[in-house]
């Protein structure tokens, strides 16, 4: 998942034991993570904290720099012989997809540029699929650009078009924009299966009863955020950066569901039909049969 921010900031852990863990500013992450980060899941281990943008991390991923990461779902054909994808703690739903947006209306995108936050996104992987399926032509140059760069370059005529996720779901409006198309629309309308966004990996050398650990961590932390949800404010206010209060509790509701404490049926089937489709459109390498497999 996307942020603002892009440099990685740490928080010091105080052990050296503590794992090292890398996810964004945004705020279903700081809610998700709060009560882990800050010592309150009893027994769980201590974190060693850094944050970072979706298409850094997914690098971080892909050069095994973390033990534990939030990635884009399609970076996972290229680490889960290292990395264990966790049931949990994760953003998959409904009515949550990445955004087209245009500074006109109704715009063919055959020949256009597009700019995208990572071409490594799942959100970039969901515009290749509906772009197959809508667009009448090729679409043109993609140009990648940090998150918070997007809406004013499609303003601004700088882009055609801009691929978004996260808060400008609330806020491309105040930029003048039309939305094109939703992402998530088109999926959940051609598969019936909710959004796969941001993944929790760990490292497969932390073992099995570590990474069953690690599991039951994360999940007791997103429940315990949404019995207090008063408690994870200061830390969530804190790296939301100039974000409205208001636009961080829509944010959190959308991207915060029954998904996030535990994938189920629906969600690893949401997971698998993705990349399963996007293997055979040629986008992704193939998954082998146990690859989501979680100890």
């Amino acid at each position: 998942m996307s942020t603002t921010h892009t440099n990685t900031a740490t928080e010091p852990a105080g052990r050296a034991d503590a794992l090292r863990i890398a996810y964004s500013p945004c705020p279903n992450d700081t809610f998700v993570f709060d009560a882990w980060a800050h010592g309150r899941v009893p027994g769980a281990p201590a974190l060693d904290v850094t944050f970072a943008d979706i298409d850094l991390t997914n690098g971080m991923a892909e050069r095994g720099e973390f033990d534990v990461l939030k990635v884009s779902y399609a970076v996972l054909p290229w680490v889960l012989d290292q990395y264990a994808l966790l049931p949990c703690g994760g953003a998959l739903g409904r009515g949550c997809g990445p955004l087209v947006l245009t500074r006109d209306g109704d715009v063919d995108l055959t020949g256009r540029t597009v700019a995208v936050p990572s071409e490594r996104s799942t959100a970039y992987l969901l515009f290749r699929l509906w772009a197959a399926d809508v667009v009448q032509g090729e679409v043109g140059r993609i140009v990648v650009m940090p998150f918070d760069e997007i809406m004013p370059a499609v303003r601004d005529g700088r882009v055609d078009a801009g691929l978004v996720i996260h808060e400008a779901r609330f806020t491309y409006q105040r930029y003048g924009l039309h939305k094109l198309a939703d992402m998530g629309e088109h999926w959940e309308a051609t598969t019936g299966l909710p959004i796969p966004l941001g993944a929790i990996i760990a490292k497969r050398s932390l073992g099995e009863e570590r990474l069953r650990a690690l599991a039951g961590a994360a999940r007791a932390s997103v429940r315990m955020a949404w019995d207090d949800p008063s408690a994870s404010r200061p830390y969530v206010a804190a790296h939301a950066q100039e974000m409205d209060p208001a636009v961080a509790d829509q944010h959190i509701a959308l991207y915060v569901n029954e998904f996030t404490a535990d994938l189920g049926e629906d969600g690893y089937a949401a997971v698998r039909g993705l990349l399963e489709r996007a293997a055979t459109e040629g986008l992704v390498p193939p998954l082998g049969p146990d690859a989501l497999s979680f100890p």
